[in-house]
């Protein structure tokens, strides 16, 4: 017997089959949508990171013709009408035209670092390969040709120019090297010690016992540590002077002759010379330079190492702040408090908290945690610091409590769900046999809920280390001049700002001047924010994996 079409698509979608084909596509779309996203951020991030070769042509502008000189970025193709609304003058008869985006760099000359400039107007086009990329600390790239090397404003005689210029170079890095472990290691403890002289100067200012005694052993460690400063500092100094003695001149693309000092410069490279193994090598040593360097020219160029490292330690100070607190609230709910209408109406309340946006958080952690008990520690514990504010500013301390109290909920929720999933069984027997209730709870029921737990904390970590609108009130900032975790006593600094991925981007993106420029960096930093969030979130799975397989044999069967 034949069914009908229409009874046999019943039967079909009554087997359930076609409902699973269509969660296993969407399944597979959502994955390649995924996949897509992060292979887009990828190109756009991780190719700014790639030594471009360099070019140089003629530019043709009637009669008049210039040397450009640059990296090509983009090509496009565009209407003519849009080019003739922008003010160029062209046919009637052109409809569509090329056109290239010209990394032009030495910003300090022309302004700007980028241009667009017609594909048909660029004549003679070569790739020489005596052309320098030079990377400076400040005014971003230099391109151009090495003409001569300066040292005390002497020219330096030899038939290696470029192999003088990079042993020098070297021998400047060494003594920046050599400056920078100066002023970490030896000026700033000497400044972090001047500082604390002067506020326990001024805390005891009002007890009048042993107050000279006191005052003259202050003054003599004060002028010791004045004497230290001074000879470091002029060591420092001396150093500088020597670096700044070396200086090398570029011929840029106009002909012009540019000075630039050696201890301005990051690195140089010949890249029209270079092999795919050479380009490869500065590609792996300049992504490791974006990871581990700190941010130059309002966070355009340089690395983010602050940034990731402001994130990271912030999630971890918000999970050790947000798992106890949330364990212990769901733990009260489930196994203690009286199931009535009172613990509804929290119930309700913490899964609305879940829903509440992000910068509500911020105003309330700026308002509770940094003004009202910020500002009373600073009341009773910093009063010799006033007016200057210690723990009533926003900060990494203020920042984590924050994140915590947004992520709260979550934790709940997964702790009180894993507890609901342990028989009662399990808990009489273990009673029955003489423990006590937190006994139990201890040894019995909390071991089994932990991967609940920790996937309460996968949860919250997700959510936590991507947020950006209430740290932006609460400590986060452009710039920090140093990190909350160093040698100095305490070692973690809780009240000091930090720097965050998330801002980073957001900063870079559509604060930044020079948008060109900012953009291949939004992308990189996306793509490393997304690492980081990964990272931390396999390790939780791997802590919540092995909670599992150790207390498997506690599970019912």
């Amino acid at each position: 017997m034949i069914k009908n079409p229409i009874t046999q698509l019943k039967d079909c979608f009554g087997t359930g089959e076609p409902w699973v084909w269509l969660s296993a596509a969407a399944v597979s779309l959502s994955l390649m949508m995924v996949f897509g996203l992060l292979s887009l951020i990828a190109y756009n991030g991780l190719g700014y990171f790639w030594p471009a070769d360099l070019m140089e042509a003629e530019l043709l502008n009637g009669d008049k013709k210039t040397v450009i000189m640059g990296e090509i970025r983009e090509t496009e193709t565009v209407p003519a009408q849009q080019l003739r609304e922008a003010g160029i003058q062209l046919t009637k008869e052109e409809q569509w035209l090329k056109r290239i985006l010209l990394k032009q760099g030495n910003r300090d000359i022309y302004g700007l670092d980028f241009r667009w400039i017609l594909e048909k107007n660029i004549a003679n086009k070569h790739y020489p390969k005596d052309l320098l990329v030079i990377e400076r600390k400040e005014w971003g790239k230099l391109y151009g040709r090495l003409t001569g090397i300066k040292e005390n404003g002497q020219f330096i005689k030899t038939e290696t120019l470029y192999q003088e210029m990079q042993s020098r170079l070297k021998q400047v890095h060494q003594l920046q090297k050599k400056v920078n472990e100066l002023l970490k290691q030896q000026l700033g403890p000497i400044n972090t010690r001047l500082e604390t002289l002067r506020l326990y100067e001024k805390k005891i200012q009002f007890d009048t016992s042993k107050l000279s005694e006191t005052l003259s052993n202050i003054e003599e460690q004060r002028q010791l540590l004045n004497q230290k400063f001074s000879q470091y500092q002029a060591e420092v100094q001396q150093l500088y002077k020597i670096m700044a003695s070396d200086s090398i001149l570029i011929q840029i693309a106009s002909g012009q002759i540019i000075e630039v000092s050696m201890e301005n410069i990051v690195q140089v490279i010949k890249p029209n010379s270079m092999n795919i193994l050479e380009k490869l090598g500065h590609y792996i040593h300049q992504i490791w330079l974006f990871i581990s360097d700190d941010p130059r020219e309002a966070n355009t160029e340089g690395g983010i190492f602050p940034a990731i490292f402001g994130t990271v330690l912030m999630v971890i100070i918000m999970s050790i702040l947000v798992m106890p607190l949330g364990v212990i609230t769901a733990v009260y709910l489930h196994e203690y408090a009286s199931q009535g209408i009172m613990v509804r109406i929290i119930r309700i309340a913490v899964n609305n908290l879940a829903g509440v946006p992000s910068i509500v958080y911020g105003i309330f952690g700026l308002g509770f945690f940094v003004y009202f008990i910020g500002g009373s520690i600073d009341d009773l514990f910093y009063p010799e610091a006033s007016p200057a504010p210690v723990y009533g500013t926003p900060g990494l301390l203020w920042a984590s409590m924050t994140l915590a109290l947004l992520t709260l909920p979550v934790v709940i929720v997964t702790t009180e769900e894993g507890l609901s999933r342990i028989p009662g069984a399990i808990r009489e027997g273990s009673l029955a046999l003489g423990a006590t209730k937190i006994e139990t709870l201890w040894h019995t029921v909390l071991p089994m809920v932990s991967p609940a737990m920790m996937t309460g904390l996968i949860l919250a970590v997700a959510r936590a280390a991507g947020e950006v609108a209430p740290l932006m009130l609460v400590g986060v900032v452009k710039l920090a001049p140093a990190l909350a975790l160093d040698g100095d006593y305490p070692y973690l600094h809780l009240e000091r700002k930090f720097m965050h991925l998330g801002f980073h981007i957001y900063d870079v993106g559509f604060q930044s001047p020079n948008v060109e420029a900012a953009r291949p960096l939004v992308y990189a930093t996306a793509l490393l924010l997304v690492f980081v969030i990964i990272v931390l979130n396999l390790t939780a799975i791997i802590i919540r994996n092995r909670m599992r397989e150790k207390y498997k044999e506690l599970e019912p069967h």
